[in-house]
């Protein structure tokens, strides 16, 4: 049960890193946007994001049961700190629309996406593995943000 408890507690935290996202005008303004060839179309955002953060909350969650067995401190603390990038992202972008400055800022977050991974690998391997999906994501979204902006500067 407690297991079960503590996976909803890190589910808990991607959701609210997800409805900080989905409270800002992403939808309309992406929309209106001049977009690159390559950019997906808005509805794909939605699912894509829902799961990644569950992938990278049971990634987190395999980390902190490791804990009694390993150091797993500063691994959890870089991904909190990740999840705070990934919401203030949307902020910066959508709500607040300093894209150049959301350039910047999602390359710092790409960064910490894969340190976080590797100090997960080095906890657990699966819970490395499960951010691969997210590194991915991110990668593609730092070259769709800064194409965004190149276009709508």
């Amino acid at each position: 049960m407690k297991k079960i408890l503590s996976l909803a507690i890190f589910l808990g935290f991607s959701a609210v890193a997800a409805a900080i996202g989905a409270m800002a005008p992403s939808f309309v303004a992406y929309n209106q946007l001049r977009q690159p060839f390559f950019a997906p179309p808005g509805w794909l955002f939605g699912p894509a994001w829902t799961l990644l953060y569950v992938l990278m909350a049971v990634a987190a969650w395999l980390v902190w049961l490791k804990r009694k067995e390993v150091k797993v401190k500063p691994a959890l603390i870089l991904y909190g700190v990740q999840l705070v990038l990934n919401a203030f992202w949307t902020l910066l972008f959508f709500t607040w629309q300093l894209r150049l400055l959301a350039v910047i800022e999602i390359i710092v977050l790409l960064i910490t996406i894969i340190i976080t991974a590797i100090l997960f690998y080095r906890v657990k391997k699966l819970s490395g593995a499960l951010m691969a999906p997210y590194i991915a994501w991110v990668s593609f979204a730092t070259v769709l943000c800064s194409a965004v902006w190149w276009l709508n500067r």
